[in-house]
């Protein structure tokens, strides 16, 4: 090699231009848009309003359940004394208004309640509750204080005596009727008065199948 070759002088390359650093500022927190301020008062008012449609509806709820109870049941007071021992004043009775309609036809013995002929002292239809002891086709008599039914003395516990005091020929109970009596037959106005007579069994209200009051009482009819 040449010895008088200068030394080769490196240049330095041309320094990259350096960027200035740049400072990051932090972003506040984005504001959700400021709500309504709480209104005591207008709060308070859709409260009770609230409340107004819970009133409404139970009772709405209530009308309705006592109309379709009202359609099989009829709450009834025995008001007088033709039905003891079996029934006394005051009884209060649940009245099945649909037992002929959905569970069959009339039988003997059974307690129902009735449109009669008769008026109470202010005019008003009197609804009578009395007992079936004859049903239509039966031939019924009354001899010496006993009932007979088609020829057959009946034995009648639940009377409050033990018999009948009437006196009665035979006759028929019509298709559609009901013979019925009381079971206090010395103080009940029934079938063996013609103020009464034959029950058409369109005039029957229903059949009393339980005695809600008084408590110490309650229970079913048929024993």
């Amino acid at each position: 090699m040449n010895e008088n070759n200068s030394e080769q002088i490196l240049q330095p390359a041309e320094s990259a231009q350096v960027q200035p650093e740049v400072e990051i500022m932090p972003q506040p927190p984005l504001e959700e848009p400021a709500g309504e301020a709480p209104n005591p008062a207008e709060d308070k008012k859709k409260q009770r309003v609230e409340e107004l449609k819970e009133w409404i509806k139970d009772i709405v709820i209530a009308i309705v359940v006592a109309f379709l109870v009202l359609q099989f049941i009829k709450p009834t007071i025995v008001q007088e004394h033709s039905m003891e021992n079996t029934l006394k004043e005051n009884d209060y009775l649940f009245v099945s208004k649909q037992s002929y309609t959905l569970f069959g036809d009339p039988q003997r013995g059974d307690i129902i309640i009735f449109h009669s002929p008769l008026t109470t002292s202010t005019g008003q239809e009197k609804l009578l509750v009395k007992r079936i002891i004859a049903l239509p086709g039966d031939r019924i008599s009354i001899t010496g204080g006993v009932v007979y039914i088609n020829g057959e003395a009946q034995v009648e516990n639940y009377t409050k005596d033990g018999y009948t005091n009437t006196e009665m020929d035979e006759v028929t109970v019509p298709e559609g009727c009901l013979f019925c009596m009381g079971d206090n037959r010395q103080n009940s106005v029934d079938s063996r008065d013609s103020r009464v007579g034959f029950v058409s069994e369109s005039d029957v209200v229903g059949k009393a199948v339980l005695r809600l009051f008084p408590f110490s009482r309650f229970g079913g009819l048929y024993d």
